[in-house]
């Protein structure tokens, strides 16, 4: 893993209501993927892997990334506070904190932060899929996931006309030793980290047509592991 400093200064992007984009720094906690980072601050995978000059999908605790996600944007004249909250479905409160102004005064020119990216996206990914997960999975008194047991069959990305890329942007072809299992994602919320009777520890990266409700599908580096794997009845922990 390349590490980088925080907010290390990066090109300006303009865009047509004059916003630029500035890195920040995410450390990567227990159960992170690349793609739950993806979705928690609303950019793409392959641009996390571009900023921070990686050549996989794996990412290991306590690593660093830089993420694009701070936008300012330059005060024109007529603008207030309230207008630029609504312009970019934030609140003034917000505005106020992350550029620490004292007042509602605002000036043609001056600069603001209009999306600090860490603060909104992520407190807002979080509660949704916190929320999502206390709807299909109960818990049991000591705050923990319930097992669940499912039916597990195998697959492998070494098929014809199979592109060896998960729903979550994991190349399993690069990944051989991946553990990366496919759910149904109103059951096991997607990008979550779970333990699998006689699998181990793996993603909830994937998603499949025929896994509907309580199935899940195993990935496995060969024809010849999937196969002996067949179907078997398991019993999948939610870690998180």
């Amino acid at each position: 893993m390349k590490k980088l400093l925080s907010f290390i200064a990066c090109a300006t992007i303009a865009t047509s209501i004059g916003t630029e984009a500035k890195a920040a720094e995410v450390t990567v906690k227990k159960g992170d993927t690349l793609w739950s980072i993806s979705q928690d601050y609303n950019v793409s995978t392959e641009d996390i892997k571009s900023w921070n000059d990686l050549d996989s999908d794996i990412i290991k605790i306590n690593d660093t990334l830089d993420l694009q996600v701070e936008k300012k944007y330059k005060v024109k004249s007529g603008d207030t506070l309230w207008s630029i909250a609504k312009d970019n479905d934030n609140t003034v409160e917000d505005l106020m904190k992350w550029n620490d102004l004292s007042s509602e005064k605002i000036y043609a020119g001056e600069e603001l932060i209009v999306d600090n990216g860490i603060e909104k996206k992520a407190t807002t990914k979080n509660e949704e899929a916190k929320e999502s997960a206390a709807k299909t999975v109960n818990k049991d008194d000591s705050g923990n996931a319930e097992t669940l047991t499912v039916s597990a069959t195998a697959y492998t990305a070494d098929c014809e006309g199979c592109s060896g890329v998960t729903a979550t942007g994991i190349d399993l072809n690069e990944n051989p030793n991946q553990k990366v299992i496919a759910v149904d994602p109103k059951v096991i919320p997607l990008g979550s980290t779970v333990y699998v009777e006689g699998y181990g520890q793996a993603i909830a990266g994937d998603t499949g047509g025929a896994i509907k409700g309580k199935k899940i599908d195993l990935f496995m580096s060969s024809e010849k592991q999937a196969l002996k794997w067949g179907r078997q009845q398991v019993e999948v922990k939610i870690l998180d």
